[in-house]
């Protein structure tokens, strides 16, 4: 199984960014999928998760501005955050693994075997 990101770049204080994870192999429909993010010195960390019943889950840490969503015909998973933050600049993540709803345990990066290489998203004003 492959994952590939896509999506990030620059992006403005306020705005808002979507990105898109593709897998290969697979598909999204039948997978506990989900977002990760790590900032510069810090730990690797949830940002939302999307099981294959289309039910999502966010950690507060990202303040109900994160929305995961998967286009079945593309087999593709996004993410969205609004009204972005400094402290969004992270390179982020998409990961998978063999359950087709998440768990407990999905905001916990070693329940997730399968992963992208990450896209970087910098915020500046």
């Amino acid at each position: 199984e492959r994952l590939v990101e896509s999506g990030g770049g620059s992006v403005h204080l306020g705005g808002s960014l979507k990105l898109s994870c593709t897998p290969s192999g697979f598909t999204v429909k039948n997978h506990c999928m989900a977002w990760f993010r790590q900032a510069p010195g810090k730990d690797l960390e949830a940002v939302g998760t999307h099981s294959g019943t289309g039910i999502t889950s966010y950690p507060h840490s990202v303040g109900g501005r994160a929305t995961a969503s998967a286009d079945w015909g593309q087999n593709t998973l996004y993410l969205t955050i609004d009204s972005l933050k400094s402290e969004d600049t992270a390179k982020y993540y998409c990961a998978a693994n063999d359950d087709y709803e998440c768990g407990l345990d999905s905001f916990d990066s070693s329940a997730f075997p399968y992963w992208g290489q990450g896209t970087q998203v910098t915020v500046s004003s």
